[in-house]
């Protein structure tokens, strides 16, 4: 939290020469980029013995967790907060180790639609073990009614982002 003090510092000196900045919703604007940051580069270095990064890995669980098995590119970009510039570049690097298949739709050959393979499923058996204990140590200061709070209020922070 000592990195985030010299933000504040900034804020604080921004009100001062701009006194209607909005302070507050800054500060809450920066401490989730500032979180961003954290959970992304300590999930990096829990999947690197496994061979993929952060985004690789959240774009397996969308997978993972899709009632069918199986997304668009289009789909999938969106489940994942990705553009799809960068979703074709991680498809490609998931394709390439052999963890997703890209097939055409049995409904609509000109749609595409990927998922996990087998070695995708048994790479996501192996390391949710290290992401859950990871998660819970991320949130171990919570309490349960805390991430309930929380997680509304980002849910509705969120949502008004959308109006």
């Amino acid at each position: 939290m000592a990195d985030f003090a010299l933000t504040e510092q900034r804020l604080a000196v921004t009100c001062r020469r701009y006194p209607d900045f909005p302070r507050r919703l800054a500060t809450l604007v920066r401490l989730i980029k500032h979180i961003h940051k954290q959970l992304h580069d300590e999930a990096n270095l829990a999947l690197k013995p496994y061979g993929i990064n952060h985004p690789e890995y959240n774009l397996l669980m969308m997978l993972y967790g899709s009632a069918n098995g199986t997304m668009s590119p289009s789909e999938l970009a969106d489940a994942a907060g990705e553009k799809s510039a960068n979703i074709t570049r991680l498809t490609n690097e998931l394709c390439d180790k052999g963890l997703i298949d890209r097939s055409g739709s049995a409904d609509d050959r000109r749609k595409i639609e990927l998922s996990l393979t087998p070695q995708g499923e048994a790479l996501l058996k192996n390391l949710l073990p290290d992401i859950c204990a990871l998660l819970a140590r991320q949130g171990h200061h919570l309490t349960v009614s805390e991430q309930v709070q929380l997680e509304k209020l980002l849910k509705k922070f969120l949502g008004g982002l959308a109006d």
